[in-house]
């Protein structure tokens, strides 16, 4: 997979829906500067924020955590559906620090 190369530190766009946004305020743990960087973008439901890839890492701790102890089915399959998501973008990108699991 070819990622595109950006430099440690640097923020990658993220959109978000709104609902993505309930979902991610309504998580346990999570840096509550990271929903402080979204402005709409272009339409009524997108927001588009820059994260750095640890900063997605650490999104994406929390949304799994809650995704694994939650026992709502329903909030469950939401959680995972922006998990996967944000992690299909944070693989877009490589800092550099990018360390392949399989090696």
């Amino acid at each position: 997979m070819d990622r595109k190369k950006i430099k440690e530190g640097e923020g990658v766009p993220v959109r978000l829906g709104r609902s993505d946004v309930k979902l991610i305020e309504g998580l346990t743990l999570f840096d509550d500067d990271y929903l402080t960087r979204l402005t709409p973008d272009p339409g009524p439901t997108d927001l588009l924020g820059y994260f750095t890839l640890d900063e997605l890492d650490d999104l994406l701790g929390c949304i799994a955590a809650d995704a694994n102890h939650t026992g709502n089915r329903r909030l469950e399959k939401e959680l995972d559906s922006l998990y996967d998501r944000l992690q299909a973008i944070m693989e877009g990108y490589d800092d550099g620090l990018w360390q392949d699991s399989a090696l």
